[in-house]
């Protein structure tokens, strides 16, 4: 993965994330209220005190803000959070002599349950417990009320193991869905960059196939009127004809050539058309452009894979193409079967003039080989090539049939 995919996908997992935790907030924010509002009911009732329960309101006030800014200190440094809260607990809690009980139980317990989400480490949050537990046990001393401190830590204890449990399941959910939408995210990447890496093959493949085609017959149709123009120039106009001739079946067969490559765009756009037939009618164009016979030797096929489809009438007509373009051939076999094995075999032979098969992919500009040997591996299939100067060639492939699934 690429850097600025993988800032992307470390910005989108940091989102979500944040976003997990502005809904931890929500129960949160609930929690600090109810623990608000029996801290004053209890005072209220006990003994009203009006400054007392400004201050207190205040306390709490700054409470939510902390909260609200739970993500910044949380990246920063969380212990001094957790002190903070602690400390502002403390100082809730000597507020409300008499309300203070639910204030020390609320905000410690809260407190207990937001380090499992800030730590998630079992030693960490120990330490946060103990230290909630012995700012109880302080506060409970200061404010005289250590007679009772055993009740309100038994009332306690059983609290913070229920504020943990929940703690502990919903982060879980909120990290399990964070996992979830970044692989989602990431996987939507992967699918960009193989339609892109796709795309280019595609068009490399067809910048190959115009440039043994287009390029190579008008270059060569260049070089040739370039030839008439000289001998009509010297009224050399016998010669001249001659070569008029040859020019024009240069274009002719450049014509064939860029009709082949038409076909084959247009094949991949209808994989449903029978492969025998397709195969008949590449043999058939052959023939009737070059005037070399070939004969052909196929079973009906009309359920072999998309893939198998498509690759294999490429390289069927690859095959053909090299030989009219090269192979000074005067006769042409092509042998195409299904093997006992599950196996696809294609057989290609001419009696031309033949090539050294050690130069293969060695010569600027000359991709077809290359391009079917790409092909074949696709199909996790195998070629041999045979060849020798004045003795033909004859190619061998075998493609495995479930491999093209």
């Amino acid at each position: 993965m690429k850097n600025k995919d993988f800032l992307d996908v470390l910005s989108t997992s940091r989102n979500l994330n944040s976003q997990g935790l502005f809904e931890a907030r929500a129960p949160v924010f609930i929690w600090v209220l109810l623990t608000y509002v029996g801290t004053m009911v209890t005072q209220t009732t006990m003994d009203p005190m009006l400054l007392n329960s400004l201050l207190f309101t205040g306390l709490i006030s700054l409470h939510f803000v902390l909260y609200s800014f739970v993500n910044i200190l949380k990246t920063s440094k969380p212990w001094v959070y957790i002190v903070v809260q602690g400390g502002l607990a403390f100082l809730c809690a000597i507020t409300m002599p008499d309300g203070f009980p639910a204030t020390l139980i609320g905000l410690y317990s809260l407190l207990i349950g937001q380090s499992v989400g800030m730590y998630y480490q079992t030693g960490k949050v120990l330490l946060v417990s103990i230290f909630c537990i012995l700012m109880t046990c302080l506060t409970s001393i200061l404010m005289g009320k250590a007679n009772v401190l055993l009740t309100y830590l038994v009332v306690m204890i059983p609290m913070i193991i229920s504020v943990v449990g929940y703690a502990v399941m919903f982060f879980r959910q909120v990290h399990a869905r964070i996992r979830i939408q970044t692989s989602l995210y990431e996987l939507e990447l992967a699918h960009q960059k193989v339609e892109e890496l796709t795309l280019a093959n595609e068009r490399q493949r067809m910048a190959r196939d115009l440039h043994d085609t287009l390029a190579q017959g008008l270059a060569g149709l260049i070089m040739q009127l370039e030839a008439i123009n000289a001998h009509l120039n010297k009224e050399n106009i016998t010669r001249g004809q001659e070569i008029v001739q040859q020019a024009m079946e240069r274009a002719r067969g450049a014509l064939a050539d860029a009709r082949s490559v038409i076909d084959n765009l247009r094949s991949q756009s209808d994989l449903n058309v029978d492969f025998t037939e397709n195969i008949r009618d590449e043999v058939y164009r052959f023939t009737s452009a070059t005037g070399i016979p070939c004969k052909l030797d196929i079973n009906p096929m009309t359920s072999l894979p998309a893939l198998i489809t498509e690759h294999g009438q490429y390289i069927i007509s690859e095959c053909l193409t090299n030989i009219a373009r090269h192979a000074q051939a005067n006769h042409v076999w092509v042998k195409i079967e299904k093997r006992i094995n599950d196996i696809l075999y294609i057989e290609i032979k001419d009696d031309g003039i033949g090539f050294n098969s050690e130069i293969i992919g060695k010569q600027a500009g000359h991709y077809g080989l290359i391009g079917m040997k790409e092909r074949i591996r696709i199909l996790k299939g195998t070629i041999n090539i045979y060849s020798k100067m004045q003795e033909g060639t004859h190619i061998q492939i075998e493609i495995p049939m479930s491999k093209g699934e």
